[in-house]
């Protein structure tokens, strides 16, 4: 260390000292800095599209704007209104249902498929494509319009429901099941998770496993006291994910209801009933008020997770 010491002083000398070398060392350091402005421009450019839009929503949620005329500044108005709407209480009621019943299942699903994938299945690749495939398709139009069609009065649930004799409900157009049949739909695409899940399990040690089995803890006792802890964090980034992608679902209520919710608003999904407002009812003015109180739902719940985590989440250090 210390050779390197006296060293370094007498280099940067004998290289200061060389016809040109400051300038080759300052030429050096703009060319590198060029490199790294040019690699963070399509972030800038991205930026540009996100803050521009964030900003023009924030006072489009004060204005009248209807997309044809002048936005008129009408100040807290649109956010006294949506707490007099009762269809977006009704959207909110269907998204807070759809969200606090479907993301625990879809979890405690991920984590059973990713602890049996865990228990060295041959094949594992396999296993984990297959189950991360209606992941990957779950959201998409084709893969709802299929699901409406199995779940339709004559589709093969019911089919299979009448080989013993079974009348099945209208999955889709009765409103006590058409939600059901939707998180039933997000709980199938656990995909994402489930690999998330199974990355973090391998990464547990296995003497842990060991030395419980040596003292005679059973599997459940294991899994308490050894899994849980130590996969907490990945519990919690996936539970937050999990969360948001609730909050913001679309697709499935609108291809499921034909974009207006039904039956009776039972599929009413609050970015639905957002979408509605702006683009078939054109009150811009009303959908940014109801796009910035969504935001605000999920940062509340996002912090409240937050500060919940430092209950249940446990890190190495």
């Amino acid at each position: 260390m210390s050779v390197l010491t006296k060293q370094a002083p007498g280099a940067a000398a004998a290289l200061a000292a060389q016809p040109g070398g400051q300038g080759r060392r300052g030429h050096s350091r703009r060319t590198n800095q060029r490199s790294g402005y040019l690699f963070l421009l399509p972030w800038f450019i991205g930026m540009l599209f996100t803050i521009i839009p964030f900003f023009a929503s924030l006072y489009l949620a004060f204005t009248d704007y209807n997309l044809f005329t002048e936005p008129n500044f009408v100040g807290f108005a649109n956010f006294q209104a949506m707490f007099e709407d009762p269809r977006l209480l009704q959207s909110l009621k269907v998204t807070f249902i759809y969200t606090f019943v479907s993301v625990p299942i879809s979890l405690a699903v991920a984590l059973l498929i990713a602890l049996i994938l865990n228990r060295g299945l041959s094949g594992l690749p396999i296993y984990r494509s297959v189950y991360y495939l209606p992941s990957l398709l779950g959201g998409s139009v084709a893969i709802v319009m299929l699901w409406r069609y199995i779940f339709g009065n004559n589709g093969i649930v019911n089919g299979f429901l009448g080989l013993f004799g079974v009348q099945g409900p209208a999955w889709v157009t009765d409103p006590e099941f058409a939600l059901s049949t939707l998180i039933v739909l997000n709980v199938w695409t656990f995909g994402s998770p489930m690999v998330i899940f199974l990355a973090g399990l391998r990464q547990v040690p296995s003497m842990y496993y060991e030395a419980a089995s040596i003292d005679g803890a059973s599997r459940w006792r294991q899994f308490c006291n050894i899994t849980l802890p130590l996969i907490s964090p990945i519990i919690f980034f996936n539970l937050i994910m999990q969360l948001i992608g609730s909050f913001r679902t679309f697709t499935q209520g609108y291809v499921m209801s034909g974009g207006t919710g039904g039956p009776a608003d039972s599929t009413l999904f609050y970015n639905l009933y957002l979408y509605q407002k702006g683009f078939t009812e054109f009150e811009m003015g009303y959908a940014s008020a109801m796009a910035w109180l969504l935001l605000m739902i999920i940062a509340i719940f996002t912090a409240i997770n937050f500060i919940a985590s430092k209950f249940w989440v446990f890190y190495d250090n």
